[in-house]
């Protein structure tokens, strides 16, 4: 359907915003002009009327002082002899008969000239029309008793001066209307001058794709909004510096396994049919192709982890941390080899995804184990919601402490050990998530210790 038939307007939205502007102010100010040039019509037509009344009454008064009036009208005298100009001079009775003078209008005389006469009422007025069409102001007041008086005058020059007046009322609100468009058009073209630079702006950065903030001036509403954007920009750039951080660093994480998965399948390859490989070196190439997998899939599983910048959207219910942290040691306890477990725990209960706390949890674990000797011990402790993990390794240097949970972050002594560098980021994005803190100190033994806090809810009562 094309916009000029839309029925709901929806065209008037496809109109810039300067010619909406310009339009709505013509509309407003030529509503005003119409009611103020209407208001003046009126006001002027009444004050002419009553004016014309005015002037009919009181000649009409003084008329009637003059005995003499009836008989001169009555014996036929033109009423301009009478010095009354245009107006007509009419004598009536109280039965309706009338004596006058020449040329009298053709208008029924009723019942507001009759009250008069008969002595009813004192005076009258109101607009008569001849049989021809002419219009005539008819004042009537009492002459004796039993008469009276009526003077009529045409309305054709009130009619004449309310013609030109409505005539250059519109002209000059037609004038109105068009300079208010012409002003509406200039102030909305110069008021929304702002907007347009940035919308330029807005359109050259969705080309060029360059994120510098925009130029603020002011502090109006159109500050405010490029500021809005400016915030909006910062965030953008933040998170594409983060989109390409990640990028780079899973590049470089996933290169070296790579590398080595490479190397080890083709020395396997060479070695087909080759005796001079031993049997047992064959084995331990299968083992370490197969630890490189393993390798690569946890690399891969912790990238798409941290890929997700959404809210939780996992099922969540109410679960007790201690079970957590007992399944997650139960796991840890199969690949720590020789390091043993202190475990004491008191039950708290939380809500949240039990699968994304037991893998935070494990990464914990398996962090503490990692740096711990042969044959040491990983402490973990909860009591009033704070689980804290204890290694007994070299601890981590105070200045790389704030840096432990960035991504891919690596400290000089753990370059040489596996890992990929995400465990921990993977640890507190899940705490982050579900609304608790985690921090990082030196643990009694000189280690590493690291403390998780969890929000405790209610657990309710059991019913009986």
């Amino acid at each position: 359907m094309p916009a000029s038939t839309w029925p709901d307007g929806r065209w008037h939205y496809r109109r810039s915003l300067a010619s909406r502007v310009a339009v709505l102010t013509t509309l407003a100010l030529g509503i005003s002009i119409a009611i103020m040039a209407f208001t003046a019509f009126i006001v002027m037509r009444q004050q002419l009327m009553s004016s014309l009344d005015e002037s009919l009454l009181n000649r009409a008064h003084k008329a009637t002082a003059f005995t003499t009036l009836s008989e001169i009208t009555a014996k036929g005298a033109p009423a301009w002899m009478l010095g009354a100009a245009d107006v007509r001079i009419i004598f009536i009775t109280a039965e309706g008969r009338g004596m006058t003078g020449d040329d009298v209008p053709h208008f029924a005389i009723g019942r507001p000239e009759l009250d008069v006469a008969s002595g009813q009422s004192d005076s009258s007025v109101r607009t008569l029309v001849t049989d021809e069409g002419e219009r005539f102001r008819v004042a009537t007041v009492q002459a004796g008793s039993g008469t009276a008086l009526i003077l009529a005058q045409p309305l054709t020059a009130n009619d004449r001066t309310l013609e030109k007046l409505s005539g250059v009322l519109f002209v000059f609100g037609a004038l109105g209307v068009l300079a208010a468009l012409m002003a509406g058009w200039i102030v909305a073209r110069s008021g929304l001058r702002p907007v347009r630079r940035l919308t330029s702006a807005v359109e050259r950065i969705a080309v060029t794709e360059d994120l510098t903030p925009l130029r603020v001036e002011g502090d109006d509403e159109v500050a405010r909004l490029a500021t809005a954007f400016n915030q909006m920009l910062l965030a953008l750039g933040a998170s594409r510096d983060r989109q390409r951080r990640l990028v780079a660093d899973a590049s470089h994480e996933l290169r070296t396994p790579l590398t080595s998965l490479r190397t080890n399948l083709d020395l396997l390859r060479q070695a087909e049919g080759n005796t001079a490989l031993p049997p047992e070196a064959r084995l331990e190439l299968l083992d370490d192709v197969r630890g490189q997998i393993e390798e690569l899939s946890a690399l891969v599983g912790d990238l798409v982890e941290l890929a997700r910048d959404e809210p939780m959207t996992r099922v969540v219910a109410q679960v007790d941390l201690a079970e957590v942290v007992e399944r997650a040691v139960t796991r840890v306890r199969r690949r720590a080899q020789g390091i043993s477990f202190d475990l004491e725990l008191d039950h708290w209960p939380v809500v949240g995804d039990s699968s994304s706390l037991e893998r935070a949890v494990t990464n914990l674990l398996d962090n503490a184990g990692k740096w711990s000797p042969p044959e040491g011990t990983v402490t973990v402790r909860l009591a009033e919601g704070v689980l804290t993990v204890d290694d007994e390794g070299t601890g981590i240097a105070e200045s790389d402490r704030p840096h432990v949970f960035e991504r891919f972050f690596r400290s000089e002594e753990s370059r040489a050990m596996p890992g990929s560098g995400l465990g921990l980021a993977i640890v507190r994005q899940v705490v982050d998530r579900h609304g608790g803190r985690i921090e990082v100190s030196e643990s009694p033994s000189g280690g590493a210790r690291f403390s998780l806090w969890l929000p405790r809810v209610a657990v309710d009562a059991p019913a009986g």
